[in-house]
């Protein structure tokens, strides 16, 4: 059974940075796609970020030139880098895993709040 254990989430002002952290276990296997969602309260989850097995990425376009995704193979995680944080990037934050092996799986989300 695979597990997802995020981290990294938290208050921080306007303009300052956090860093995500989503570690798998329970597999030794390589995800494909890893990816970074957020939802805020009566909206729809919302992608964020992609990366792939080949370390191609992908961005909405409200994030782009501010956030960053990265994996680490070696401990099956995956990380969001976001600076330049503006109060409309509030959300809980998931990361959400594929594998053509073992399936999908939701992290159980981060907070982020950000505000003065």
């Amino acid at each position: 059974q695979v597990q997802l254990v995020e981290s990294g989430g938290g208050l921080v002002q306007p303009g300052g940075s956090l860093r995500l952290s989503c570690a798998a276990s329970g597999s030794t296997f390589r995800f494909n796609t890893m990816q970074w969602y957020r939802q805020t309260p009566g909206k729809q989850r919302e992608l964020v970020a992609t990366i792939r097995s080949g370390g191609s990425t992908s961005y909405a376009d409200s994030v782009k030139g501010r956030f960053t995704i990265s994996r680490d193979n070696t401990k099956n995680t995956v990380y969001l880098q976001m600076n330049s944080l503006k109060p409309e990037d509030a959300a809980v934050y998931f990361c959400y895993v594929v594998s053509d092996t073992l399936g999908a799986y939701w992290g159980q989300g981060t907070q982020v709040t950000v505000s003065s």
